[in-house]
């Protein structure tokens, strides 16, 4: 693995998110000397949380899963999860209504989930779930360490027998054809390859290595930290700054110092000079390349992953309907896809994630009302270039009406307050195409392919966060940060990633 030359004793990590914090504690633990800049009133970038009148939301990230990755990050300064969130695990993880009118409830139990499938689809179906699960959990033990747990120099450093037994498994075949291989029934085909759109990719179009994402929602466990996701980044904040580091709020990196090759302080957005030995930049990819000053060349155009419209609001009342996940499907399935990934269309037909955080943690909302966080998944703004200003109010309203057509009925009229987010929003966040989710994890995006955290003509910047090494979601930003860390320490990794959090349940 290659490491920064000369000294790092001064670290800056720019940005405040999952990925920056994981790898401010693993260089606070190294020993390094870290600030941490974020431009934010608050810390936890797409991981963060606001205020919502009297109400507390999550402003991105609502799904955790893989906590004891969490753990490793607290670990490395003395800390641990358990010490500074409380954790539940979620049973069921999702609950999932569908068109024809029947639910499935996802539980990560083995037996459970299998008496669930066989109870919607038969003895059949059970058995393959089963075969299903044991082949979701031998990709990941395959995948874990070596791709993605791995620093990658060159498209070389993935030969050898991991790779063959990848192979061997069917990980570069396509995710829907091998989930079908287990699963006839449609309505359980769904629920165990919806997870690829997070990876940016129809299930159809998706690596079948990418079931890993599929392992962690419904094998590994879906989890909830008290007062939110965004309490795990406060908690981060913390257990950084008691540790010894500098975590500053409302402060940006405007531009960056060079002596040669190498970035010898950060110029702040409040006019202040922080010298550093290195630098970790955790923004979007566009920005941290126009900071460097250097953008590297890549074959192909990059392809960003679609976007998503989220409305969060408060509200006077709840539905039984609602667990804290549940996903509303809708009838069309390929047609979903090609509209938001190929022909920049909204859905015809949402499919839609809605999140009640309250259902577990009701000092989220004031006595008597719940948080209620809709995500609709759309094109991206390259994909589709659409006048959100004037569309934004005509698809909220239309949001309003499939909620209530699908159960919640009542719903606009529950409604105390309410924000709209949409992909001019995130744009707006610096945000590349106007996406949360940023690169899509195809072939050429993915693993030693997707953009390196080195940047060429630069000899002491790393990046960190889902645009490069291993990519969207919490557990890969969390391991981003450290990945960073080991470029910065010259440090191999000491552990082993754990499919068994090491957390307080309660």
């Amino acid at each position: 693995m290659r490491a920064l030359p000369g000294a790092t004793d001064r670290v800056v990590v720019v940005g405040a998110g999952l990925a920056g914090l994981s790898a401010a504690l693993h260089l606070i633990g190294a020993g390094r000397e870290v600030t941490v800049l974020e431009s934010a009133p608050h810390v936890g970038g797409r991981a963060g949380a606001d205020r919502l009148g009297a109400y507390r939301i999550d402003t991105g990230a609502s799904v955790l899963t893989m906590p004891d990755l969490l753990d490793e990050a607290f670990s490395a300064v003395g800390s641990s999860l358990a010490e500074r969130v409380e954790l539940t695990r979620l049973d069921p993880a999702y609950r999932a209504h569908f068109a024809d009118g029947s639910t499935i409830h996802v539980h990560t139990g083995a037996d459970a989930m299998a008496e669930e499938v066989r109870r919607v689809a038969g003895p059949r179906e059970a058995a393959g779930y089963l075969r299903l699960r044991q082949w979701l959990t031998s990709l990941y033990r395959v995948q874990r360490e070596e791709f993605i747990g791995a620093n990658f120099d060159s498209p070389l450093d993935l030969l050898g027998p991991k790779l063959a037994h990848l192979a061997a498994m069917g990980g570069f075949g396509r995710l829907g054809p091998r989930i079908g291989r287990y699963l006839s029934d449609e309505r359980l085909r769904r629920l165990f390859s919806f997870q690829s759109l997070y990876a940016g990719l129809a299930p159809a179009e998706a690596l079948a290595a990418y079931g890993v994402i599929a392992y962690m929602d419904t094998v590994a466990g879906v989890w909830f930290p008290r007062g939110g996701v965004g309490a795990v980044a406060e908690a981060m904040a913390a257990a950084a700054a008691d540790a010894g580091g500098s975590v500053r709020t409302g402060t940006g990196a405007a531009w960056l110092e060079r002596t040669g090759d190498r970035v010898t302080a950060v110029r702040t957005t409040h006019g202040e000079r922080i010298p550093c030995d290195a630098i970790v930049l955790t923004p979007d990819l566009p920005v941290s390349y126009r900071l460097l000053g250097r953008t590297p060349r890549r074959p192909l155009r990059p392809r960003w992953s679609p976007s998503a419209v989220v409305l969060h609001v408060g509200v006077t009342r709840t539905w039984p309907e609602l667990g804290h996940h549940t996903v509303f499907f809708g009838t069309h399935w390929d047609r979903t896809f090609d509209e938001i990934l190929h022909r920049g269309k909204l859905m015809s037909d949402p499919s839609l994630l809605v999140t009640r955080p309250t259902a577990t943690d009701q000092a989220l909302a004031p006595s008597g009302r719940e948080v209620i966080s809709v995500l609709a998944p759309c094109p991206n703004q390259e994909t589709g270039e659409i006048d959100w200003d004037r569309v934004g109010p005509a698809y909220r309203a239309e949001l309003g009406q499939v909620l209530a057509a699908r159960g919640l009925t009542g719903f606009d009229d529950a409604v105390e307050v309410e924000r709209l987010v949409t992909p001019a929003d995130w744009a707006a966040a610096g945000l590349a195409a106007g996406t949360p989710f940023s690169l899509a994890h195809t072939l050429q995006q993915t693993g030693p392919f997707r953009p390196r955290n080195l940047v060429g003509g630069v000899a002491n910047a790393v990046l960190a966060g889902c645009g490069t090494t291993p990519g969207v979601g919490i557990p890969p930003v969390v391991i981003s940060g450290r990945l960073a860390a080991q470029r910065v320490t010259g440090a191999q990794r000491q552990r082993s990633v754990s499919s068994s959090p090491r957390v307080a349940a309660r």
